[in-house]
């Protein structure tokens, strides 16, 4: 395969992009599929395999599932981040959606919630990784002049895999009773049926999941390499990339697993607070470990002094900090509130209308997918800064508003969650336009995956909280949502501390 763009035939360069940007877009919606199936389904799952009906119990064990699935997300993005700028973004995005397709049908023959939490872990590991290597692929083959667009289409195609999710939802409520009779008449038993179709047929939407592992034939068949990470691949760049450098990123989600342990158990706060700090250094260091052996051994064989090779190797981990709590905080405002409404939404209705969560969570992917768009041409218009400074107020006052002010589910209710979801999803076209341009190629996937994935760390130990701060205080999600959407605060002042890069062209060296 040629190298430089430029010397393919007009057409077939086109083609190129366009199979990339398929290829990437249905990984992302399969992103968002996977992420909106657990909130979709938690609650009868959860009195199924734990064989109860008590709230707090319920809402612990969602808490804890959750966390582990963005633990593993964060690794993922770092493994497969690596995995891409080492073998190339495309065979890396195969391996990534098979990984997170099959283990997240796997979840449909689960026995006991820690098989699910376990599950959920490795399908986040792949689904952690596609979102870097799509993003990696897609703003290297396009020109810059479509970044902007490009960014909203790819935040608002994995909140399409919401809306999709939740109409199989709403489909499989409607048909349960003649599925029921389908797998009957085909033959299964009627202790597998039984088993299958009880409790709202989670089971099945769970297996739904596996469908996204077909595409990875599409990808390895149709999709052309980045161009620029195959000019990196000819310098030798790639070649300094080590698996054994990996143990870092193993030692970083031993600690943040310890981490989830330790909210998840009943421990004393000091011992909690204390635990957190240690384990979030060692995820930190743990995570930065593959990244900074690269620039070690790259550094060693340029002809740069080492005062500059310091310097530049203090600038990508500066950054990949900073894309990490900018990340982060988008990340702990959607998991500490919008991904709870549809759980909160079937508390208010006492599980007596199955499908009100479904429309909800419906409306909240709609919202996102305008809200991201939205935001991705605002950020090229207005600047970065600004556009993610007005995003943060706006995020506060929207979830404040939806829990604060609908006490019962009704069009008023859905209408809130459609501007909320649209204004809090809106970091997630704003993301792909500004992690891609803090980092050059040879560091693109590695940088941004752990950017972004890294803030899922963070909004693991927020999601632990919001169970914590509802027992402890005696308040339901109509007061604790509220209370972790002040996350927004830290990233409007953080915003103004990075750089501006509008304008400005991928960055190469």
């Amino acid at each position: 395969m040629t190298t430089d763009s430029t010397a393919l035939p007009a057409a077939k360069s086109k083609r190129g992009q366009w199979m990339a940007l398929s290829a990437a877009l249905l990984g992302w919606m399969f992103d968002g599929l996977e992420m909106g199936l657990f909130p979709l389904i938690a609650r009868p799952a959860l009195r199924d395999l734990l064989g109860t009906q008590d709230e707090a119990t319920i809402g612990q064990w969602f808490a804890i599932i959750t966390a582990v699935f963005l633990i593993g997300a964060a690794t993922g993005g770092v493994l497969f981040g690596w995995l891409g700028d080492r073998i190339g973004r495309v065979r890396a995005m195969m391996i990534s959606i098979v990984t997170y397709a099959i283990f997240s049908g796997i979840c449909g023959l689960a026995t006991d919630a820690t098989q699910v939490a376990i599950f959920r872990f490795v399908a986040a590991l792949g689904m952690g990784g596609e979102w870097s290597l799509g993003v990696a692929l897609v703003m290297e083959i396009w020109p810059n002049k479509s970044r902007a667009m490009l960014a909203g289409v790819i935040g608002a195609a994995a909140n399409m895999g919401y809306m999709v999710i939740a109409l199989a939802g709403l489909g499989l409520n409607a048909f349960i009773g003649d599925l029921h009779q389908l797998l009957l008449d085909v033959g299964v038993s009627a202790e597998m049926t039984e088993k299958l179709t009880r409790n709202s047929g989670w089971r099945l939407l769970m297996l739904f999941g596996v469908f996204p592992a077909f595409l990875a034939i599409l990808i390895q068949i149709f999709v052309p390499e980045s161009h620029k990470w195959e000019e990196e691949k000819k310098k030798g760049s790639t070649s300094f990339w080590e698996t054994r450098d990996l143990i870092g990123v193993l030692i970083g989600a031993v600690a943040a697993l310890g981490m989830i342990a330790l909210w998840a158990l009943d421990v004393p706060w000091i011992l909690r607070i204390a635990g957190s700090a240690v384990a979030l250094t060692i995820v930190t260091i743990g995570y930065l470990y593959p990244i900074r052996r690269y620039l070690h051994r790259q550094g060693a064989t340029n002809t740069l002094t080492a005062a500059q090779n310091r310097s530049l190797d203090s600038r990508t981990i500066r950054r990949m900090l900073l894309a990490a709590a900018l990340s982060g905080v988008a990340l702990l405002g959607t998991w500490g509130s919008t991904q709870w409404i549809p759980v909160w939404v079937d508390k208010m209705t006492g599980g007596t209308m199955p499908n009100a969560k479904a429309y909800t969570q419906m409306a909240t992917a709609i919202g996102a997918i305008v809200g991201c768009i939205a935001a991705a041409l605002v950020g090229d218009w207005l600047g970065r800064r600004v556009t993610y400074a007005l995003l943060c107020v706006a995020s506060m006052v929207s979830v404040f508003t939806l829990f604060q002010f609908n006490s019962q589910y009704g069009m008023q209710l859905v209408l809130w969650a459609f501007a909320t979801g649209a204004i809090t999803a809106a970091f997630y076209g704003w993301l792909p336009l500004y992690l891609p341009e803090l980092f050059t190629t040879r560091v693109r996937a590695t940088g941004q995956g752990f950017g972004f994935n890294f803030g899922r760390i963070l909004a693991a130990v927020g999601v632990l909280q919001l169970p914590i701060i509802m027992r402890e205080f005696k308040v339901g999600y109509e007061t604790a949502c509220p209370a972790m959407s002040l996350i927004y605060v830290v990233g409007f002042i953080i915003i103004w501390f990075a750089p501006e890069t509008k304008g400005q062209p991928l960055p190469e060296d």
